[in-house]
This record gives C-alpha cells, structure tokens and sequence, in this order.
C-alpha cells in the first residue's frame, strides 16, 4: 500500500476512495432533504433538527429534544409525502433524539 506523505483535501479523499465518495453523497443527499422540508418544520423547531444517516429507504432526522421529536413525529407524514412529491424515494423517517 502506498502511503501519502502530504495533506489531501476532503474532497480530493472523497474522490479517491468509492467508500468515502459514497459516504460524501449520502452526507450531500440528506443535508438536501432536509433543506426540501425545511419549510414544513415551524421555524422555532428548525434549529433542533439535523440532517442524519440515510439507510436504503429510511431517512434519520436528528433532534436535540424529546419534546423536538414529539412535535417531529406529527410531521413525518407531510415530510415523506414532500420528498416523495419531490422524486426521493423514502418509504420511513426515523427520529433520533441525541443526548
């Protein structure tokens, strides 16, 4: 294995490696979803949500409060009817609240 002895950009990695690329994507696709819904969530709880991991059909919102992710949960019907109306294929968003 050849070992670089210089400092690589993020993007420069990302393009290199299909593991980081693939992961840059993901990152890129759910930061845009959550920019796609955005102006469903009311804006005094925008700043309690996160773009998270995106697993095959299942999208993850991260919230910062359980009270964030109860008002969350009454949205996500709204939200996955906006992407799919949008072209993402979400089938469930999930809610993780972080500590």
């Amino acid at each position: 294995m050849h070992r670089r002895h210089y400092a690589v950009s993020l993007q420069q990695a990302s393009e290199e490696s299909p593991m980081l690329a693939k992961l840059a994507a993901l990152t890129r696709d759910s930061s845009d979803r959550l920019r796609c819904v955005a102006p469903l969530i009311p804006a005094p709880l925008r700043a309690s949500v996160q773009a998270g991991p995106i697993d095959g059909q299942t999208w993850c919102i991260l919230v910062k409060s359980n009270a964030a992710a109860a008002k969350m949960r009454q949205l996500i019907p709204a939200l996955q009817s906006h992407l799919r109306s949008k072209g993402w294929d979400v089938t469930s968003i999930r809610l993780k609240v972080q500590a």
